[in-house]
């Protein structure tokens, strides 16, 4: 196998981050034949501790602790990250010391992909906090793109879907038809594709079950982070903080 980087995943949910991860090992085999992937290195650590810290948005708490994590993944010799969990990007992309790697930025990776599909207004969905943030109105304006979120009462019953069921592996009908009257809506509106920008959501709306072309922020990044181990992409220098 050709030379590759080492990634690493700095996780912050646990079934987004292993979505990633096994997207990774598939891309690899795409690209480089069955059982073939970059070496990838994950870190965790329990996402109950940040919970409260989210409520309170304290952000410096926050970019300290990821960045604890990045530098477990520095010292396993990983050459790059990729952090699984769109939330998570608020507090990275927060003032403080550079990260201790480079890293690529989920939004980003996002509102690029809208772009090369030509799409023009994309409905948001994530978490509270990922819809109500500034991380991807940044990501969308910086491509040329308008967004749109669901009303507030659609927001909560997301929000309360990622955490109360997603994040705990709990995947129900009910909630797919929830999140298919969503997304109808937004289509309704005026959105030509919906960013799934909980890692978690691609778990429960699968293309097929979509009104809208999804663009799948776990998969993506996985992909983008697989192409960027294998020299097809260019290396990431990014290190946290604000991007212009």
């Amino acid at each position: 196998m050709q030379p590759t980087k080492h990634i690493g995943i700095l996780a912050h949910s646990a079934d987004g981050a292993a979505l990633c991860f096994l997207e990774m090992c598939r891309e690899g085999a795409r690209r480089l034949g069955a059982h073939l992937h970059p070496e990838i290195t994950m870190s965790i650590q329990p996402m109950k501790e940040s919970l409260e810290a989210w409520e309170r948005m304290d952000l410096p708490w926050l970019r300290e602790m990821l960045a604890r994590t990045a530098q477990r993944l520095a010292d396993a010799h990983c050459d790059f990250f990729v952090c699984p969990d769109n939330t998570a990007h608020i507090a990275l992309e927060s003032p403080g010391p550079d990260l201790p790697l480079p890293g690529l930025h989920i939004a980003e990776i996002v509102a690029q992909r809208a772009r090369a599909d030509g799409r023009k207004r994309v409905g948001l969905l994530g978490t509270k906090w990922t819809m109500d943030g500034p991380v991807y109105p940044g990501a969308f304006a910086r491509a040329g793109i308008e967004m749109d979120v669901p009303p507030s009462g659609d927001r909560a019953l997301i929000d309360s879907t990622i955490f109360e069921e997603l994040c705990q592996g709990v995947l129900t009908d009910a909630s797919r038809q929830q999140f298919t009257r969503i997304i109808e809506e937004l289509q309704t509106s005026g959105c030509d594709a919906v960013a799934l920008s909980c890692t978690e959501i691609p778990l429960l709306v699968t293309p097929d079950a979509s009104p809208l072309p999804t663009l799948d922020s776990t998969r993506l990044l996985a992909r983008e982070a697989v192409a960027v181990a294998l020299g097809a992409k260019p290396f990431p220098s990014w290190r946290g903080g604000p991007l212009s």
